[in-house]
C-alpha cells in the first residue's frame, strides 16, 4: 500500500491508475491524513454458459449416474481422502 499526497494524483493520475490496475492499493492523503483509496476493481464473476458441454454429445450410459457407489469408493469419499491435504476437515 502506497500513500501519496494530493498534489501527486493531480499531475500523475494516469500512472497511478495503471499502478492500481496492476493490483496496487494507493491511499490518497490530504495534509498527510488518509483521505481516499485507489484500488483495482474486483474481476467480474465468470458467466455460466448454458449447454457448454452439449458439444461433447450425450452420455453413453446416463443410468450409471444413479447406480450406488462401490463400498471402497464410498469409504474414500467419507474418509475425506479425495481432498487435498490442506483442505482436510
Amino acid at each position: 500500500m502506497r500513500v501519496v499526497n494530493v498534489h501527486q494524483p493531480k499531475t500523475h493520475l494516469s500512472r497511478l491508475l495503471d499502478d492500481a490496475h496492476a493490483a496496487e492499493t494507493i491511499v490518497l492523503a490530504k495534509a498527510g491524513k488518509p483521505w481516499a483509496r485507489l484500488m483495482p476493481l474486483a474481476p467480474p464473476a465468470p458467466q455460466r454458459i448454458r449447454g457448454r458441454l452439449r458439444s461433447q454429445g450425450p452420455l453413453s450410459n446416463p443410468d450409471a449416474l444413479l447406480d450406488p457407489m462401490a463400498a471402497d469408493e464410498l469409504a474414500s469419499w467419507e474418509s475425506g481422502a479425495l481432498l487435498p491435504e490442506g483442505l482436510q476437515p
